[in-house]
């Protein structure tokens, strides 16, 4: 087990994943999945002529883009939150080092060049 590996307790591989795979996928491609469905639903209504279905679809192309753009500012929003908790966290009171996970995320970010 490497140095790297060590800090995470042998979970590196799968924290790289969740980093490197899983939460770019989440936070790009999901809000564009959201913009491109509203931006479909108000053509269907535009071509529909309908003027009641026009407004609800440009609601709800409303709420999808600002849930889009929740998504997106979830993962710096949790890692702020988690900053904040582990800053706070007292090792001798629970028994726990509160900067590990932040060294395991900084280790997953650490991209080793192979010779």
């Amino acid at each position: 087990m490497s140095e790297l590996d060590s800090v995470c307790g042998g979970l590196l591989p799968l924290v790289k994943l969740v980093k490197r795979g899983l939460m770019p996928l989440v936070q790009i491609v999901v809000p564009i999945i959201l913009i491109i469905y509203g931006v479909i639903d108000l053509g269907k209504a535009v071509i529909a002529s309908d003027e009641k279905e026009i407004k609800a679809a440009q609601n709800r192309l409303i709420k999808r883009c600002i849930y889009a753009g929740l998504i997106f500012f979830i993962v710096t929003l949790v890692g702020v939150i988690m900053n904040i908790i582990s800053a706070g966290a007292n090792t001798q009171t629970t028994g726990m080092d509160a900067t590990s996970w932040r060294n395991c995320w900084k280790a997953a970010a650490i991209v080793r060049v192979v010779d």
